[in-house]
C-alpha cells in the first residue's frame, strides 16, 4: 500500500514538473510573428533642418514649452519606420525608465523574473487581437530599439507587450498607477454655447517616465487625421482629437478581472480617432473590440454637439448620457446597467472615485459659464470636497501633481491646450488642428499657437515648493524607517509641516516611530492619520490594522 501511495506520489510531482517545464519552454519559445504583406522598407535618413528633424514628411521637433511634438505621415509600416527613426533616443530612454522603474516597483529579481513571464504568458496571443494596420506600425517603430532590452525579447515582441502595460497598470489601480478624471460640457453652460472636455490622465511610473511628453499629429492613409497626447513608443492613444472635432479619452474602472489578453485600449481608442466621426461611429468601434480591462471611454463630437461615456468590461459594454449639458468620468460606472453591480458599488464605496467626481460637479456649478480657461482651473484644482484642504497630493483631488499630462479640447474649434511641467501647474499650451492638419508639410518651428497659450498657474508656487519639500523628506523618512536611523527633530519637523493635512505624512511618521521602538508617538502620529481625508478604505483599514497592533502592545 505505501508503495502504491508513493508511486502516486511521485506520479503526481512529476506531472507538476512536466507542466512546469512546458510552461517555461512556451514562454522562451514564443514570439510573435512579424507582420505580413509589409512593402519595402524606406530608406530615407534622417535630416536635421535647424532645431527639427525630419524623415521625409514626417517631422520632430523639442518646442520651447518642453513638449515634443511629431508629425507622423503616410502607410503604416512607413510611417512607423519614420517614427522609430525621429524618436530613436527617445525610445531607448522611455525604454530604459520602464524597465529600472519597474524593477524599483519589484526589488525582487526573482519575483521580478516571475512577473514578466507571466505577463509575457498572458499577453502570448496579443498580436491577434490587433489590427494589421497598428501591427505593422509598431513593427516599423521598433527596428529602431535598441538590442540592450532583448533579455525580454526581441524589439517588436516587447513593443507589443509595452502597448498593453496601460491596460494592466488599470489592473492595478490600487497601487495608485491610475486615477484618471475627465468631463465634458456644452450648450447652456459654456461660453456661446461651445462643445468642451477637460481631462486628466494620472497613469504613474515615476517622474521620469512623464519626462518626455508627446504631442503627436497624425495624417494617416487611411481614415481621418489625428492628434494624441502620449510618450514616445506609444502607437495607441490615451488622449486625442481627430479632424472631425471627436475625441476621446479613458478611465479605468473596476468590474470583471481579465483572464487573458485582448486589444490594448489604447488601440481601441487610436481606432476610434482615426475611423469614427461621430457617437455612433465611435460606439461601433468600441462594441466590435475585445478588450481585458473595464474602462470608461469619454467621446464627444463635434457633429452631434455634445458628450456620452461608453462603459466597457472584456464581456460587456454600455452607454451612459445625461439630460443636463455636461458629463463627468472618473473611475467608477454609472450606467444602468453597470451602476447597481455589487464591484462598482463597492468601488463607489470604498475609493476615491466619487470624491474627485463630486469635485468636478461642485467646480462646474460655480464657474459657469465655462471657458476653456475655465477649464484648465478646473483640472489644476489641488482641493477636496468643498475646497478643503485634503494635503497636498492627495488622491482624492483632481490634481494630484502625478499625473502625465492634461488636456483640454475644443472640438467645434478643433483647438487643444496641453500641459507642461510641472504637472497642471505650468502653461498649458494652444494647437489649432485644423491649421496643422490643413499644413502637411509645413516646416515651422513649433506647430503651437503660442498666443492662445494659458499661463502657468502662479498661485500655486508656494503649495509647490511644500510638495517638493515633502517629497524629499518622504524619500529621506522611508530611508530611515529602512535602516532604523533616527531622524532629528528639525527634519521630523520639517516633512510634518511640508504637508501637514495629507494623511500619508503622518502614517509615515507612525512608521517611523514603530521602527525605533516609539510605541506611543507611533499610535499618535497613526491616529492622526486616520482623522484625515484618506482617498481608499484599503489605505484606511492598513493604517487602522497598524494602530491596532500598536494599541494592544502598549496595553500590556
Amino acid at each position: 500500500m505505501k508503495t502504491i501511495k508513493n508511486f502516486f506520489i511521485y506520479l503526481t510531482i512529476s506531472a507538476f514538473l512536466a507542466v512546469v517545464v512546458q510552461f517555461f519552454l512556451l514562454l522562451n519559445m514564443h514570439e510573435f510573428d512579424a507582420p505580413t504583406n509589409m512593402p519595402p522598407m524606406d530608406t530615407t535618413q534622417v535630416v536635421r533642418v535647424d532645431s527639427a528633424l525630419f524623415v521625409g514628411s514626417s517631422r520632430l521637433c523639442h518646442s520651447t514649452s518642453g513638449l515634443w511634438e511629431m508629425r507622423a505621415v503616410g502607410e503604416p509600416f512607413e510611417r512607423g519606420v519614420a517614427i522609430g527613426k525621429l524618436l530613436e533616443p527617445l525610445l531607448y530612454y522611455q525604454e530604459n525608465v520602464f524597465v529600472n522603474q519597474l524593477t524599483e516597483f519589484v526589488p525582487s529579481k526573482t519575483y521580478f523574473n516571475f512577473l514578466k513571464h507571466f505577463i509575457f504568458y498572458f499577453n502570448r496571443n496579443l498580436d491577434k487581437y490587433v489590427d494589421d494596420e497598428f501591427k505593422q506600425e509598431i513593427y516599423g517603430q521598433s527596428l529602431s530599439c535598441s538590442h540592450d532590452f532583448d533579455f525580454s525579447g526581441s524589439s517588436y515582441f516587447r513593443q507589443m507587450n509595452y502597448h498593453s502595460a496601460h491596460d494592466i497598470g488599470h489592473t492595478m489601480q490600487d497601487y495608485m498607477l491610475v486615477g484618471c478624471s475627465s468631463f465634458a460640457a456644452w450648450d447652456s453652460i459654456t461660453t456661446n454655447g461651445s462643445l468642451l472636455v477637460g481631462r486628466n490622465m494620472d497613469f504613474y511610473i515615476g517622474e521620469d517616465f512623464a519626462k518626455n511628453k508627446l504631442v503627436s499629429f497624425f495624417f494617416p492613409t487611411d481614415g481621418y487625421k489625428f492628434a494624441s497626447i502620449g510618450w514616445p513608443g506609444m502607437v495607441g492613444v490615451l488622449s486625442g482629437m481627430n479632424e472631425c472635432g471627436l475625441t476621446a479619452t479613458i478611465n479605468s474602472a473596476r468590474a470583471e478581472m481579465p483572464t487573458s489578453s485582448a486589444t490594448p485600449i489604447s488601440l481601441v481608442i487610436r481606432k476610434i480617432l482615426q475611423y469614427a466621426s461621430n457617437i455612433d461611429e465611435a460606439i461601433a468601434i468600441a462594441d466590435s473590440s475585445k478588450i481585458f480591462v473595464s474602462e470608461a471611454i469619454l467621446i464627444a463630437s463635434a457633429r452631434d454637439h455634445r458628450a456620452v461615456v461608453i462603459e466597457k468590461t472584456p464581456t460587456r459594454q454600455a452607454l451612459f448620457t445625461t439630460q443636463t449639458p455636461y458629463i463627468i468620468s472618473t473611475n467608477h460606472y454609472q450606467s444602468a446597467e453597470f451602476a447597481s453591480e455589487t464591484s462598482n458599488i463597492d468601488n463607489v464605496a470604498t475609493s476615491d472615485s466619487p470624491h474627485r467626481w463630486k469635485r468636478i460637479n461642485e467646480l462646474i456649478d460655480s464657474l459657469q459659464p465655462i471657458d476653456y480657461q475655465k477649464c484648465i482651473s478646473i483640472l489644476r484644482d489641488y482641493r477636496g470636497v468643498g475646497g478643503t484642504n485634503i494635503g497636498i497630493g492627495n488622491e482624492m483631488a483632481l490634481n494630484q501633481f502625478l499625473g502625465h499630462h492634461s488636456v483640454v479640447f475644443a472640438p467645434d474649434s478643433l483647438m487643444m491646450w496641453v500641459s507642461t511641467s510641472p504637472w497642471q501647474c505650468g502653461e498649458y499650451v494652444a494647437y489649432n488642428l485644423a491649421t496643422i492638419f490643413a499644413n502637411p508639410n509645413s516646416d515651422c518651428q513649433t506647430f503651437a499657437t503660442t498666443s492662445l497659450n494659458v499661463a502657468a498657474d502662479t498661485s500655486a508656487t508656494n503649495d509647490l515648493q511644500h510638495l517638493y519639500n515633502y517629497r524629499h523628506y518622504e524619500r529621506l523618512v522611508k530611508n530611515y524607517i529602512k535602516n532604523k536611523l533616527p531622524l532629528s527633530i528639525n527634519q521630523i519637523d520639517s516633512f510634518v509641516q511640508a504637508n501637514p493635512m495629507y494623511y500619508r505624512t503622518h502614517e509615515l511618521m507612525g512608521d517611523y516611530y514603530a521602527a525605533n521602538n516609539n510605541n506611543q508617538q507611533a499610535i499618535t502620529s497613526w491616529q492622526k492619520a486616520l482623522s484625515l481625508a484618506i482617498p481608499k478604505e484599503e489605505q484606511r483599514n492598513h493604517i487602522a490594522k497598524k494602530l491596532k497592533k500598536a494599541e494592544r502592545k502598549h496595553s500590556k
